[in-house]
């Protein structure tokens, strides 16, 4: 007697959650088993609730155990943040303890900082050549007037080289350097010198020996630790894992390393609301720690520091981006299956196409912010 009660108390609220979820996912014209390729294919029942329960954790999990497909999914992901849907869930404990956490401890200090780099960054140099274009570029490309993600990348390094009118004999500070494509290409194509910081032991290893026969110094070190002071100071894809709490002592590194007629740059994923978190699944399996910028967060802490010069909105640039690598990891799949195994594939796809999705339905941005101290003497000309 009790199993059935408790059986026919489980599939009422399987029910109840399917059909809250149907008419939620209807009004971004998306459909449980429907015959779009953006629809949901739902193969485990207890899909619903889990959803209910535990929401974005829920739906990246469940995917990952295979209790649901898609055929585009990140068609489905555009659809459904674009239309803001993601707001409407119930509030769920994992998403209220995230946050709780966020406003109580500093999870981007210098010791937890270092798990993003152990958990992703140091996942293996060989995977992320076959994923990412010959410099081995890690964040947004730029697709202006580019066919393929190698053009466009190479493009992003001149256009910031461009913007910040690099010079032969510059010297310049990176924080957060990845692989050293950048370094690289500062030293090589514009004959600046380079001192590169990161935390990542992997993607060290990869940039000294990649730049080992140019003026470029590779350190492992946090950016806290910079010292010296440089021309011109670049950030690319790192504002990420600051943490809301430490954004003023960011642009308090970059200021004291600047020469007072310097500038700076800054490229990062930003979003349209200030928030102390990050989405509970990309923080648990991809990015531990990280969080989204917002522009008043970022801006606050700017005052009495610089003048912005210029800021750069190109996110449509990241759902390409983020397509292309994914075309790269798919093809390139058979050569790391059996290391990775098939659940990594499901949440590398899953990490991959949502994130797409995000940029193709502007729910995130990507920024490019150009700084100096007193400004550039007779005004900033705006490169694009």
């Amino acid at each position: 007697m009790t199993l059935g009660i408790q059986s026919s108390q489980t599939s009422s609220r399987t029910a109840r959650a399917e059909r809250f979820l149907t008419e939620w996912l209807a009004k971004a014209d998306i459909r449980f088993n429907g015959d779009r390729p953006w629809d949901i294919q739902v193969h485990n029942p207890d899909f619903y609730p889990r959803i209910m329960a535990q929401g974005s954790l829920g739906s990246g999990e469940s995917y990952m155990d295979g209790w649901w497909d898609c055929e585009q999914m990140d068609e489905m992901f555009s659809r459904l943040l674009g239309a803001r849907l993601d707001h409407e869930l119930p509030t769920n404990w994992i998403l209220v303890m995230d946050v709780i956490k966020s406003k109580l401890i500093n999870r981007q200090n210098k010791r937890w900082s270092k798990t993003v780099a152990q958990q992703h960054y140091d996942l293996g140099n060989d995977f992320y050549k076959d994923m990412l274009d010959p410099f081995m570029q890690y964040t947004c490309a730029y697709w202006k007037d580019a066919q393929n993600l190698n053009q466009a990348q190479e493009q992003k390094l001149d256009l910031i080289c461009r913007k910040l009118g690099m010079k032969r004999g510059m010297k310049v500070l990176e924080l957060g350097c990845g692989w050293g494509g950048f370094a690289h290409f500062a030293a090589e194509r514009y004959g600046c010198e380079v001192t590169a910081l990161n935390i990542s032991e992997e993607q060290v290893a990869y940039a000294r020996e990649y730049n080992r026969n140019l003026p470029v110094d590779i350190q492992l070190k946090d950016y806290r630790d910079a010292t010296g002071l440089y021309d011109r100071v670049v950030s690319i894809g790192m504002c990420e894992h600051i943490g809301y709490k430490n954004y003023g002592t960011f642009f308090e590194v970059i200021h004291r390393s600047l020469k007072d007629d310097g500038m700076a740059l800054v490229h990062t994923i930003g979003g349209n609301a200030s928030v102390v978190g990050m989405e509970p699944w990309l923080d648990k399996y991809i990015f531990p720690h990280a969080v989204l910028p917002s522009i008043r967060q970022l801006s606050h802490q700017m005052e009495h520091r610089f003048v912005v010069e210029d800021w750069h909105n190109f996110g449509p640039d990241y759902d390409k981006t983020l397509m292309a690598w994914y075309e790269n990891f798919v093809r390139n799949w058979p050569r790391h299956k059996e290391k990775y195994g098939e659940r990594f594939y499901r949440m590398w796809s899953y990490y991959l196409l949502n994130c797409a999705g995000s940029f193709r339905g502007r729910k995130n941005q990507l920024w490019q912010i150009v700084l100096s101290k007193y400004g550039v003497p007779g005004g900033y000309v705006s490169v694009r």
